[in-house]
């Protein structure tokens, strides 16, 4: 194996003349990169999942937040940001990175752990015979802009180091199975993050470029540029 991954990064720019920016990543550091974002998404899952559905519009006190243990870990197996990803990775490696989005979702279709709100009447529409990716389509489903794909395109980034175009494209195939609008640009904008920071500490400069992921007129990035003037106003 090569010791450099050689990233080209498609511009997003009109003109196809224009040059495409490269940067390089050691092998060794993507692999460490790559495992402490999925160890990041494990802890966060895990942690947070006593506190899930708890509230509605009131935050817990921090002496009410749970207690780390590193154990908690191991309760990660039980959540669905992690095991419905465990699906599209298995997906990639037996149909390829160029994988349909028809073909993702029989996948998804054939898997047998519950399932949830988007997730759940996306995939029981391909049961029902409307194929990925009609199966996300308002038309089939009220439910297409919940976050079912946005807490599970970890994956999308992680795969795609200094790439977004790739994390779109597979926000396409993965996140066209349930998801539809601002149910899926908020999963390409998560990738977007994602694939980002492999090269990028700056928060604030990793959150604009996974805005650059998304439709600037989307709902999703009106609220994710709220939230950034919020910040920049009282940090």
């Amino acid at each position: 194996m090569s010791k450099m991954i050689v990233l080209v990064l498609t511009a997003f720019a009109v003109s196809s003349a224009m040059a495409a920016n490269e940067r390089t990543l050691p092998v060794s550091e993507y692999r460490d990169k790559m495992a402490g974002g999925w160890m990041g998404q494990i802890v966060g899952v895990t942690y947070g999942a006593p506190t899930e559905f708890k509230r509605n519009g009131s935050l817990f006190e921090e002496n009410e937040l749970p207690v780390w243990k590193a154990d908690m870990v191991n309760s990660c197996f039980g959540q669905d940001d992690i095991y419905v990803e465990m699906t599209f990775l298995k997906t990639l490696d037996t149909h390829g990175i160029d994988v349909s989005a028809r073909r993702a979702g029989i996948d998804f279709a054939n898997s047998r752990y519950r399932l949830w709100c988007a997730n759940n009447n996306g995939r029981n529409n391909i049961r029902s015979g409307i194929a990925a990716p009609s199966s996300s389509h308002p038309k089939n489903h009220k439910t297409t802009d919940d976050i079912d794909y946005q807490i599970e395109a970890d994956f999308s980034g992680l795969l795609s180091p200094g790439l977004p175009q790739r994390v779109i494209k597979l926000g396409e195939q993965f996140g066209r199975i349930m998801n539809y609008g601002d149910g899926m640009y908020a999963g390409q904008f998560i990738g977007g993050m994602y694939a980002e920071a492999f090269f990028e500490n700056d928060r604030v400069k990793t959150v604009e470029a996974g805005l650059k992921c998304i439709p600037r007129s989307s709902k999703y990035a009106q609220m994710v540029r709220d939230v950034l003037s919020l910040y920049r106003a009282d940090p």
